[in-house]
């Protein structure tokens, strides 16, 4: 009978710690919030739309079109302008008073917008900007821009800036401040623009802006 007893109770303890086993509670990922395109749409037309037009289709040469841009690429500039990683008097004020949620909502939204498609201007320099764009600078080491930005200028999700139609003007001068130490939020590009004189940069800016 004691057999028998000891034999019951083990079972017991057994089941139980099975049970018990059983019932911990699973450790799941918490849950990413989907970004609000409402709050984004609000938030772009209250803070950006007066320099990036009301569609991320900005008008004015000397300001980035936003439209199609990666979301991810947009929300690391917007950290960066905060942080002071990329330094913009203008761009740190507005960022400075965005949450990180904001900035995702408004990242979201502008990249539903359509890029509407920009031209080249310069036939001479253009013909110079393909070939860099295309097959880089063999004896300098200066890389294809195609390698990294695809052949189109659409760019790589989460790593590299779609670039296609982007104003002329605008990349020059970030293709300048890569060159010169103001901005330096990209070794890669700040090592890449380094090798570039004033006149590839604006052959190349050129061929991107009539990308399409």
């Amino acid at each position: 009978m004691k057999l028998i007893a000891q034999l019951i109770i083990a079972a017991s303890v057994a089941t139980l710690a099975v049970s018990s086993f059983a019932e911990e509670p699973k450790h799941e990922a918490p849950k990413v919030a989907k970004p609000d395109l409402a709050k984004g749409e609000a938030s772009f037309g209250a803070v950006c739309a007066a320099c990036h037009g009301a569609d991320g289709n900005s008008g004015t040469p000397a300001y980035p079109k936003l439209a199609q841009q990666h979301p991810e690429y947009l929300v690391k500039q917007l950290q960066e302008f905060k942080s002071d990683k990329r330094n913009n008097a203008v761009m740190k004020g507005f960022a400075s008073a965005l949450s990180d949620e904001d900035m995702k909502n408004i990242a979201y939204w502008v990249t539903t917008k359509k890029a509407k498609p920009g031209f080249a201007k310069d036939k001479e320099l253009v013909t110079l900007g393909e070939r860099i764009y295309r097959g880089g600078i063999a004896d300098r080491q200066v890389p294809a821009c195609a390698g990294c930005h695809s052949p189109n200028g659409a760019g790589i999700p989460s790593q590299y800036p779609r670039l296609s139609g982007q104003h002329a003007d605008y990349a020059i001068a970030q293709l300048t401040a890569f060159r010169d130490g103001g901005r330096k939020n990209s070794l890669q590009m700040t090592q890449v623009a380094a090798k570039l004189n004033d006149r590839e940069i604006k052959a190349v800016a050129d061929y991107i802006a009539g990308l399409r």
